[in-house]
């Protein structure tokens, strides 16, 4: 499965940093991407996507969750 999140207040390479680590201590997660550009998160994985939401905003960032394709 893959989920996407648009996080509007990623801002620099650190916060690029800490939303991926959070995003890989959720289980289920194989791999996560950041995109500073577009200011996507891409997951891919079996984790849910509430369980990827909270770990971004415990992180401290905003997530808008784009897409869920199983």
């Amino acid at each position: 499965m893959s989920i996407a999140f648009r996080v509007p207040d990623i801002t620099c390479e650190h916060c690029t940093q800490t939303i991926e680590g959070a995003v890989r201590a959720v289980r289920g997660v194989d791999a996560v991407k950041v995109d500073l550009d577009s200011k996507l998160v891409e997951i891919e994985g079996t984790a849910a996507p509430d369980e990827v939401s909270d770990a971004i905003t415990d992180a401290g960032y905003t997530p808008e969750q784009v897409t869920a394709v199983g």
